[in-house]
This record gives structure tokens, C-alpha cells and sequence, in this order.
């Protein structure tokens, strides 16, 4: 247990504190004299820890800005049909936000990426930081977000749906990267359900705008 979380606090952290901390435990090889193992199957697991947090902390903000948007569709839009899939999208991202926003308190870590901007998605330079081989994906710019805002009707229809396929292809992306290392059931179930639900969505928003 302290081992993991001493990792799931060290997105941005070197790895090598959380392995300094492994070796604490009564039976382990550095009270013996040996050394801390670092071999692929340790590598692999850390990286999965390390994913789990990046991806709760990036999956955050992006939810919310397709909460926003879907506020966007219930005011501005002119189809009943996106109406219908913006409260969709709004009713099962909000819960998650806050499922996620409880993970990462439970695991001691930070809910937003240390050095991230407004939006909560972290800077052009993220170099530094573990991320487990999660990378932000399909935010939405600040203009884009603007020009969304000030259409109306069929306009506003056909730019909310492109956008939104874009942004749910983001977090299908991010929830395959996490998928490929955690071994926490909880975030594999998530992951699970943004790929299966959003690409269910993604296919509703192809066929509207090929109405």
C-alpha cells in the first residue's frame, strides 16, 4: 500500500522515490543487503500507477469541457436529436468527473497536473512528469470554444457535432493508453466505458451529420 501511494502521488516526481519506498517492507531484498528490483515487470508496474493518476487528472478537465458543450447544445442547438445526446453526454460525464475527482483525493494526489493551465490540461512541456504514457488529447481551443458559443441553429448543429467527435475520439485515445497498463479494476471499468459509450456516440453524430 505504500508503495503505491508513494506512486500514485508522483505525477512529476521521479520514479526513483516511489522505488526507494518499495523497499521498506519486512522481507524486502534492501534489508538484506540487495538491491531494490528494477526490472520490466517493476517498470511496468509503476507506469501503470503513474497512468492511473495522469489519466484522472487529464480525463477531468476534458469532461468538463464536453459538460460545457453539452450546456452549449441545450441552449443553442436546433435539433432535437443533439439536444437529446448533449443531456447523454452531460448525464454520464458528471458522475465521473466526481468518481474520478474521489480517486485521486484516495490516492493522495493532486486532482489537477502540477504547472497545467486554466482548462487543468498540463503545459506544451510535460517532459518532467511521469505521465504512464497517457497524453492529453482532443481539447478543444479557447477560440473554437468561442466560435461554438456564438452559433446558432443548423450552424450551431454541424460545429457541435464535428467538435464533439473530436473530443470524444480524445478520450477514447486516453482511455486505450490507460488501459494498456493499469491494474486498478475501477479505472479499467471507466476506461472500458468511455471507449464503448462515447464511440456509440460518435457513430449517433456521423449519421446526423449525414442527414
Amino acid at each position: 500500500m505504500r508503495a503505491r501511494t508513494l506512486a500514485m502521488a508522483a505525477t512529476g516526481v521521479g520514479l526513483t522515490l516511489v522505488v526507494a519506498g518499495c523497499g521498506s517492507g519486512s522481507g524486502s531484498r534492501a534489508e538484506h543487503g540487495g538491491a531494490t528490483p528494477v526490472g520490466s515487470a517493476a517498470s511496468a508496474t509503476l507506469a501503470g500507477q503513474a497512468a492511473d493518476v495522469a489519466f484522472a487528472q487529464l480525463m477531468i478537465p476534458h469532461h468538463r469541457q464536453a459538460v460545457e458543450m453539452a450546456e452549449l447544445a441545450l441552449r443553442h442547438a436546433s435539433s432535437a436529436q443533439v439536444k437529446e445526446l448533449a443531456t447523454q453526454i452531460k448525464s454520464a460525464q458528471d458522475p465521473e468527473i466526481t468518481q474520478m475527482t474521489q480517486w485521486l483525493q484516495e490516492w493522495g494526489a493532486p486532482t489537477a497536473i502540477p504547472g497545467s493551465d486554466a482548462s487543468g490540461m498540463p503545459g506544451m512541456d510535460h517532459s518532467g512528469m511521469d505521465m504512464g504514457g497517457v497524453d492529453a488529447a482532443g481539447m478543444m481551443t479557447a477560440e473554437e470554444m468561442a466560435g461554438l458559443a456564438k452559433a446558432r441553429g443548423a450552424e450551431f448543429d454541424r460545429m457541435w457535432s464535428q467538435m464533439m467527435i473530436a473530443h470524444h475520439q480524445g478520450a477514447i485515445a486516453m482511455a486505450q493508453q490507460v488501459l494498456d497498463t493499469t491494474s486498478d479494476p475501477k479505472v479499467a471499468a471507466l476506461a472500458r466505458a468511455v471507449v464503448t459509450g462515447q464511440t456509440a456516440e460518435i457513430d449517433t453524430m456521423r449519421k446526423l451529420l449525414a442527414q
